[in-house]
């Protein structure tokens, strides 16, 4: 078909327009994104902080969340004053009905009826209501219990009265649409760990969860607030603190609140979870950036008052917040999320208010505790310190040749062909001969080295360095690194800047990486804990739509994700790629290699807590530990190609 014959069969009849709740259910990723196990426990969260907005408003003190014994359907229930049940003037529905089938419909948009709420687009509800095979909502208020039935996103009755009732709130049962979600099983530990979080970003309500499969009932409640989720979050994460003492800061003025808590310990990352209105913005926002930048001032304020001597040195804002952990929740009127899902606030104003609050209050803290400050002055000191000794020392380390054999590098190793800075060289370590070849041609030879390695590696977990040694792959691997393993790690003799696993595509490729990932995490862990060690992403699909336009799909999701955005007429050409060796090296140089196009995942610890104790789990010889894993995780799988 010609291009003017398209244009003359396009017309006004092409045009689709989706009524009601169907934009939902065409694209429910817009909402909640995704349709993977994070974007069913999405519907749980929207559920939830429509109670919690009643808590906020001073309505209610006590939810019930439920997982029945299905593990595919919850119920929430708050004892706040009920959604309304009577009937819009304009509308001609119950307020309760309006809300569950209609998107922007709410009692939201104005502080007439909440001063504070998490759910500002009346969005929430009737979302949840879209993707659910099955909602039945119950009504408490004035005296009386009424109750209505929905099915993915429509009445299927008008409201009931059951009878007489005491008390007041609102209740929500609801069972996720299997035709819409990859999985339909909500994961009990997944819950569990929200809900105490939302206790303690909120001291005054009350949270109690049950779990019917397994008849486990546990109960919320943290007054304690931020500061003993701060103490909470140290614990679990095994830091140590290096002081005792919780700087903390609290500021409620005209509706508008800030609440921070922080403590320096001696890890090396820094981690903060901020919160808006309750809910976890995971990808910070202008609050964050004003708790940032406030801490830095403040500390560099009291450096120059006191005069530390620092004898040429340069304190950087990243040394200051080096081993900081923060918690950050503000409550505003009229918050302005980032998208339906809420991860980012971009309120300009938090910016300088949550600066302006913690700047004076941190620097009055350090000048009235002394020894404390010094102390977290002199962890500062010694990170700019390692951080100076880190970069020298990375100069000093330089190439004489590209495949020295003084060096002793592995002969499979294409190395570097002129760079002889590790700062700017990377290394690709890479699955197969075959793969390995078109890395090398794909590659940009200045600063980018290839070594292959011959199918899976060993598990190395539970063995000894020296026994890993003994595996001709991982002992290329450590040649080829130049810094050592074990005792003789020395990072100052590390010749690339990145390490990166560039596997396939594939569940083959990812349990590679898994082996590999258990090599650094047991034998050389500092790779990581420097941010040394990253995840290539090759794509696994390439999608053609014309002459033109070629899109690059890294999974299944990614692929049903992009083709959902083009035209409905458009006639995509899917090419599978099995391996990286099928791959022509321009393509992988293109969409992998090039640090211009690629995109890299960096290997970080959260909580070396919680790492080790998956690695023991997952690679470990106890093979029950593994089979509850997969039994507890499987909600949370894909659906596997094998």
């Amino acid at each position: 078909m010609t291009s003017a014959s398209r244009s003359a069969s396009y017309t006004a009849d092409d045009i689709e327009v989706l009524e009601g709740l169907e934009p939902v259910r065409k694209r429910p990723s817009m909402y909640i994104g995704g349709v993977d196990s994070r974007g069913l426990h999405h519907l749980l969260w929207e559920i939830l902080d429509n109670s919690i907005d009643e808590y906020l408003n001073g309505h209610a003190d006590h939810i019930h969340v439920t997982i029945h014994k299905d593990g595919r359907s919850a119920t929430i229930a708050d004892n706040g004053r009920g959604i309304p049940i009577d009937r819009h003037k304009k509308h001609k529905k119950t307020a309760l009905e309006l809300i569950l089938t209609t998107l922007h419909a709410g009692g939201k948009f104005s502080d007439k009826n909440y001063l504070h709420s998490g759910g500002l687009h009346g969005v929430g509800a009737s979302v949840v209501n879209a993707l659910s095979k099955e909602l039945v909502a119950t009504v408490k208020r004035d005296g009386a219990e009424w109750t209505q039935r929905f099915a993915r996103g429509l009445a299927k009755g008008d409201v009931e009265k059951v009878g007489k009732a005491t008390g007041h709130g609102t209740t929500i049962f609801f069972r996720p649409d299997e035709t819409i979600f990859s999985k339909t099983d909500f994961v009990v530990d997944v819950a569990k760990t929200h809900l105490e979080d939302v206790s303690y970003i909120h001291p005054g309500l009350k949270i109690t969860f049950l779990d019917e499969a397994k008849g486990e009932k546990v109960i919320f409640s943290n007054p304690g607030g931020i500061k003993d989720y701060l103490q909470k979050v140290v614990q679990g994460d095994q830091k140590k603190l290096v002081v005792d003492q919780v700087f903390h800061v609290e500021r409620d003025e005209s509706g508008e609140k800030v609440q921070a808590s922080l403590a320096w310990t001696e890890s090396t990352d820094e981690s903060i979870r901020s919160y808006c209105n309750g809910i976890r913005t995971r990808s910070g926002g202008t609050h964050e950036i004003g708790l940032r930048s406030g801490i830095v001032k403040a500390v560099r304020n009291y450096m120059d008052t006191h005069e530390i001597p620092l004898k040429g040195l340069t304190i950087s804002a990243e040394d200051i917040r080096e081993g900081m952990v923060g918690i950050l929740s503000v409550f505003v009127r009229e918050p302005q999320f980032q998208g339906q899902t809420k991860e980012k606030l971009n309120n300009p104003e938090m910016n300088a208010a949550v600066d302006g609050l913690i700047r004076p209050a941190l620097e009055n803290w350090l000048n009235n505790n002394p020894s404390l400050a010094d102390r977290i002055v002199s962890r500062i000191v010694l990170a700019a310190r390692a951080r100076l000794a880190s970069r020298e020392a990375a100069k000093e380390v330089r190439r004489k040749s590209p495949i020295s054999r003084k060096l002793n590098l592995p002969g499979k190793l294409a190395d570097c062909t002129s760079s002889t800075d590790p700062a700017e060289s990377e290394l690709f370590i890479v699955e197969g001969d075959s793969a390995g070849g078109s890395a090398k041609q794909g590659r940009h030879a200045k600063y980018q080295a290839v070594l292959p390695l011959r199918g899976k590696v060993l598990n190395s977990e539970g063995i000894t360095s020296a026994k890993a040694l003994q595996h001709s792959e991982f002992n290329d691997i450590v040649q080829a690194l130049g810094c050592g393993i074990g005792d003789t790690f020395d990072i100052g003799r590390l010749r690339y800047g990145k390490l990166i696993l560039l596997m396939d595509a594939d569940y083959d490729g990812h349990h590679i990486t898994t082996l590999l990932l258990t090599f650094f995490y047991r034998h050389i862990p500092e790779l990581i804990r420097k941010e040394k060690l990253f995840i290539a992403r090759p794509p696994l699909y390439k999608i053609r739509v014309g002459k033109e336009d070629v899109y690059w799909a890294h999974d299944d999701i990614d692929k049903e994700e992009i083709l959902a955005r083009l035209p409905k007429n458009a006639k995509p050409e899917i090419t599978r790629f099995k391996g990286l060796g099928e791959m022509p090296a321009k393509t992988l140089g293109e969409t992998t290699l090039d640090p211009k196009t690629r995109t890299l995942l960096k290997v970080q610890i959260e909580s070396e807590l919680d790492a080790d104790r998956v690695f023991v789990t997952l690679m470990g010889k106890d093979a029950s530990l593994r089979y509850s894993f997969i039994m507890d995780s499987a909600g949370l799988a894909d659906d596997l190609d094998i």
